[in-house]
């Protein structure tokens, strides 16, 4: 697995330093021109991962799932998409997918060309560092991860979200 950090923007009045796109669609269409067969490629918000283990997480249960024919989606990145959101609902775990103005990016490449589809993913992004934008209060209140649940716990918050990630393998 590989993860192209990058921004962009979707929509009008786009800053001159930053890849702009007329809609999520017109994104969306750029990331399967820079995909091949058996490489899925997913974009993410940045500020909706806890981290890299997040991401790796979805991908090993997304992978696991679809091995095993016991995916929610047809889509491998479909797939990687709901286990990072822990939600079998498609459209509910689209809240983590990209939005309308400047968006910092995460994108998944998870697949046999996973070097060459990155390269064309990253020619796509401008230039940032999306893990360091990551949002612990989005995230917190996206996973519903409580304030009382980080008081009785060391863990992490990537440790509690990688652990929804994981639950959703129980709720199937």
């Amino acid at each position: 697995m590989r993860v192209v950090e990058g921004r962009i923007h979707v929509g009008e009045d786009f800053p001159p330093d930053v890849p702009a796109f007329a809609s999520i669609e017109a994104f969306v269409a750029e990331l399967a021109d820079a995909s091949t067969s058996g490489t899925a490629v997913q974009a993410f918000d940045a500020r909706y991962v806890a981290g890299r283990r997040h991401l790796e997480t979805a991908v090993d249960h997304a992978n696991r799932s679809m091995d095993r024919d016991e995916n929610v989606a047809e889509d491998r990145a479909v797939e990687i998409l709901c286990y990072a959101a822990g939600r079998r609902q498609i459209e509910r775990a689209l809240e983590m997918g990209i939005g309308a103005g400047t968006t910092p990016v995460l994108v998944v490449v998870d697949g046999p060309d996973e070097v060459s589809v990155a390269n064309r993913v990253e020619s796509v992004l401008g230039p940032g560092e999306a893990f360091a934008l990551s949002d612990p209060d989005r995230i917190a209140t996206f996973f519903d991860v409580t304030d009382r649940e980080r008081a009785a716990t060391d863990a992490s918050l990537q440790a509690l979200v990688c652990e929804r990630v994981a639950l959703l393998d129980v709720e199937k």
